[in-house]
């Protein structure tokens, strides 16, 4: 998936698929979208637990839609390499969570892998400032990590923004994506302010029909 910002996607995040089907989860899903969102939590640096690489080896098996990792762990240092290795296209992590974010950066590049960096709602863009000439993707996230289907919070669109301005004026590339209620009727103002992907769980998957949810919000995101 080429990291230019010139196109609108939706990431379904499987976190709100149903684990016991998830190769039919995410097959229904595939001829709408480019692109598989997963939420990687340690118990640890989110209260949640959920999956590690070995479920992402088989998701790779399942289906040829690019992986999108977002890894909500205190220890991306050890792990993000074998989400890559595991078959991750891409891998998201929390900077502040890494002894040099840089030089995770750089591996991750090394293995063939796009790279993204995450700020929650409480963190400024300065977090990520030094980073941002380096990265695929910048994941703002609009709910605070750690639990799918909660409200998004409209106070992170200013950020959202800023990152858009950041980007203009260093000639960058990085996608600004959006993660937190994300659905018709909130992503609009994300696009406004400069997101162009964005990561849709309950909106997506608690839907009867999910590839119509998923070109609601794309058409939401498209009028504006």
């Amino acid at each position: 998936m080429p990291s230019t910002s010139d196109d609108l996607r939706v990431a379904p995040s499987i976190l709100s698929a149903d684990f016991a089907r998830l190769a039919e989860e995410i097959a229904d899903i595939a001829p709408a979208v480019p692109m598989v969102h997963v939420d990687v939590m340690d118990g640890h640096y989110v209260p949640n637990l959920t999956i590690g690489p070995p479920v992402v080896k088989w998701i790779r098996k399942a289906t040829d839609l690019f992986i999108d990792a977002h890894l909500m762990i205190e220890d991306p240092d050890t792990y993000a390499s074998q989400f890559v290795a595991a078959g991750a296209d891409s891998v998201t992590f929390h900077p502040e969570t890494s002894a040099d974010a840089g030089a995770l950066i750089d591996a991750l590049h090394e293995q063939g892998a796009q790279v993204g960096l995450a700020v929650k709602p409480k963190q400024p863009l300065d977090l990520v400032i030094d980073h941002l000439a380096s990265i695929d993707m910048l994941l703002v996230m609009t709910v605070e990590p750690g639990f799918g289907g909660q409200a998004f919070m409209p106070e992170m669109v200013p950020k959202i923004a800023a990152a858009r301005q950041w980007r203009q004026d260093h000639d960058a590339s990085f996608r600004i994506e959006v993660d937190g209620g994300i659905g018709p009727d909130t992503v609009g103002a994300t696009v406004m302010a400069g997101a162009d992907t964005f990561v849709a769980g309950s909106a997506v998957f608690d839907q009867p029909d999910r590839q119509r949810a998923i070109k609601e919000i794309l058409a939401a995101a498209e009028a504006r």
